[in-house]
């Protein structure tokens, strides 16, 4: 199924949603904005009213078309350079968040790096930077935000995981660990913060039609789609439909949680 036909199928089967702007007045800051999964996040939470932090690694040209697509769109919006193995970047972003849009509500922490390797083939460098990217850039970010939330005594942190993080997956072993890792720390900072208001969720997708995921191709995505009784790979946008869900003042009885939207491959 090529990319194209994939979209197509899931415009098809979703309604339209509802024209609101729950998230106005409120700022957020997204790692790894620029593209994939975090580019239609942050399109996603704008839409809803929300000001936008439209963190990037690498991709200055992709995130600050995301801000211009938000800012044409009438939302704020603002491109900033973090690389999340630096504490001190993430503590940097937050401040950037709130020195621009003056406060932090939302944070989504969507930074991340793919390894398909054997275990005994993982360098321990290789193994090293998954965790800094999606075990310290999480810690780093979610640590300098959680002040801000607790004493405005409001806030929603969801971390973008994936379905191998509860699974797990033969030839991915480093990367199942971090993202297990991301799903145990939402659970239990879930239950230090609550009482202050802040929810805490993860959000672990199956495969989804993205570059990150643009070696399943051929065979390989046809014994992956057999897999899936939806009988497709998700989309960006089905993603951040959730995201926006959980960072919404709907949502607030719901913490602790790690949500797989993963078209029935695990149940």
């Amino acid at each position: 199924m090529t990319a194209a036909e994939t979209r197509e199928l899931a415009a098809a089967t979703q309604k339209p949603a509802a024209a609101t702007r729950e998230l106005a007045g409120q700022a957020a800051l997204v790692t790894g904005a620029s593209r994939g999964i975090g580019r239609a996040i942050a399109l996603e939470i704008a839409a809803a009213g929300a000001a936008v932090m439209v963190a990037y690694h690498r991709q200055r040209e992709k995130a600050e078309a995301v801000a211009a697509a938000i800012r044409a769109s009438g939302g704020e919006a603002a491109p900033f350079q973090l690389d999340v193995r630096d504490p001190a970047a993430c503590e940097a972003a937050v401040a950037a968040t709130v020195d621009r849009f003056g406060r932090i509500d939302v944070l989504v922490n969507n930074a991340g790096t793919a390894l398909e390797k054997l275990l005994v083939d993982t360098t321990p460098a290789e193994w090293a930077d998954l965790v800094a990217v999606h075990l310290t850039g999480m810690y780093a970010c979610t640590r300098a935000a959680l002040p801000h939330m607790v004493a405005r005594r409001y806030g929603r942190i969801i971390t973008i995981s994936s379905i191998w993080g509860i699974t797990g997956a033969a030839g991915e072993v480093a990367y199942s660990a971090v993202k297990a890792g991301q799903n145990g720390f939402t659970r239990a900072l879930a239950q230090e913060v609550g009482a202050f208001g802040v929810t805490v969720n993860a959000v672990a997708p199956g495969a989804i039609d993205t570059e990150m995921n643009s070696f399943l191709q051929g065979d390989d995505l046809e014994e992956w789609l057999r897999r899936v009784p939806a009988g497709r790979l998700g989309t960006p946008e089905e993603v951040a439909a959730l995201v926006r869900f959980l960072a919404g003042p709907r949502a607030g009885f719901i913490t602790g949680q790690v949500i797989s939207p993963n078209g029935g491959a695990v149940v």
